[in-house]
């Protein structure tokens, strides 16, 4: 879940002071962040960026001043060169609006699923929220409006501007097997990312009483059963503390009907490598999905075996794969 969601849902329905959205709502030109980028600002703190810098101050200015007003909303223009001073040179137009805690809540409690948020910018301040599918879910009455173009401004039929916002959950979804020090690192490292994490272990009492808010739980004797189970394009890790559970859930992972969708890493020297290959050769895993099995972990030129270490080199290559995998996506038009 995102900083500033994280925020605003842990004080949905209580006494806490306002605070003002700020979104990226559209850009022109060079940018420092995407139409969808958000931050929530109160009178002493901020949540999420709209990307640093000059903008980032003005931002925060204005959202305060709103605050002292008690104005409703605002669109603003910053031209980032002439303006700002800032070298990128495009033009962001932020939206701005006081936090309504409801639609806080209501998208808080749907961490796992697009949803989209629509804002009138102009005259009575009305908002909505729609599933992705653009059944409404939640708020008052709301345009017509198309998802083809993600987070943008529209106008509605009546001439006032509507901000249209995009609100994705997580795509990229992690299974990690292992609660020991590595595996702790690595959900620390991956907190927050755009992803989601189950994290499994058969040893309950090895989790943390806390963990981020993109992470899951599943303490389970029978974790082979649970990789079987995911869905196509899920990524694995596997780093328990037995050679023998780790070759179990190489053997479940590998036999995947959805392999060639998904990404499997394995903790390991090029020793553990050659011997897991041997066995579950032997075990009928055809050499083609031994090839795609990634072990070692890590970036290529980080050498050091630190769990903070190998995390960073873990995190880094996660981001690789994931962001390739949008990337195909978005290039044959799935998305």
């Amino acid at each position: 879940m995102e900083d500033w969601l994280q925020a605003a849902a842990e004080d949905a329905g209580s006494d806490a002071a306002p605070r003002v959205l700020v979104t990226v709502a559209a850009v022109e030109g060079s940018v420092p962040r995407e139409p969808g980028a958000r931050m929530l600002v109160d009178a002493t703190r901020q949540w999420g960026t709209v990307g640093g810098g000059h903008l980032e101050l003005r931002g925060c200015e204005t959202a305060r001043a709103m605050l002292a007003s008690l104005e409703a909303r605002r669109l603003e223009r910053f031209p980032l060169g002439p303006s700002l001073g800032q070298c990128c040179g495009g033009v962001v137009q932020l939206a701005f609006e006081l936090l309504d805690a409801g639609h806080a809540k209501v998208l808080a409690e749907r961490p796992h699923e697009d949803s989209w948020r629509l804002v009138a910018l102009d005259g009575v301040p009305d908002r909505a929220l729609f599933d992705a599918h653009g059944q409404q879910i939640h708020g008052g009455a709301a345009p017509d409006f198309t998802g083809a173009q993600g987070t943008h401004i529209m106008r509605g039929p009546d001439g006032r501007r509507w901000l249209v916002d995009k609100v994705e959950a997580p795509m990229d979804h992690l299974m990690l097997f292992g609660a020991g020090h590595v595996g702790a690192a690595i959900v620390r490292a991956l907190a927050d990312l755009p992803c989601r994490v189950t994290w499994i272990d058969q040893r309950e009492d090895l989790f943390p009483e806390r963990v981020p808010g993109n992470v899951g739980i599943e303490a389970t004797d029978t974790p082979e059963a649970l990789a079987e189970q995911a869905a196509p394009g899920t990524s694995f890790l596997v780093m328990t503390h037995s050679h023998a559970l780790d070759q179990r859930l190489a053997d479940a992972i590998l036999k995947r009907p959805s392999f060639d969708q998904d990404w499997f890493g394995l903790i390991g020297s090029q020793t553990k490598r050659k011997q897991f290959e041997h066995r579950l050769r032997d075990r009928g895993v055809d050499q083609a999905r031994l090839d795609a099995m990634v072990c070692p972990i890590g970036v290529a030129g980080i050498e050091g075996k630190a769990p903070a270490v190998i995390a960073v080199a873990v995190a880094a290559q996660l981001l690789m794969v994931w962001e390739a995998r949008t990337a195909t996506k978005a290039s044959t038009g799935i998305l």
